[in-house]
């Protein structure tokens, strides 16, 4: 499990780049900061059941947090 958190740090590191790259860079800074979190996870070394309820914490703020942005923040068809 510990190598599927470093995994997780690989590929939100590439969306990070990718992110940056295409001039976006709050949200690169966003990907940064989930790339040193399931980085760090990834040498923690704890049980499977920790992860998974490590992740399904992560996966809950991340919801809520979208759902709350998505709803009361951003404004639709507000292109460049």
């Amino acid at each position: 499990m510990d190598k599927m958190f470093k995994l997780m740090g690989w590929w939100t590191g590439i969306f990070a780049v990718l992110f940056y790259v295409g001039d976006m860079v709050e949200v690169s800074l966003i990907m940064v900061a989930n790339t040193g979190f399931f980085v760090l996870l990834g040498f923690l070394n704890i049980s499977e059941r920790m992860y998974l309820y490590v992740f399904g914490a992560y996966l809950t703020v991340f919801f809520v947090g979208f759902t709350y942005y998505s709803t009361f923040i951003h404004v639709p068809g507000a292109g460049h």
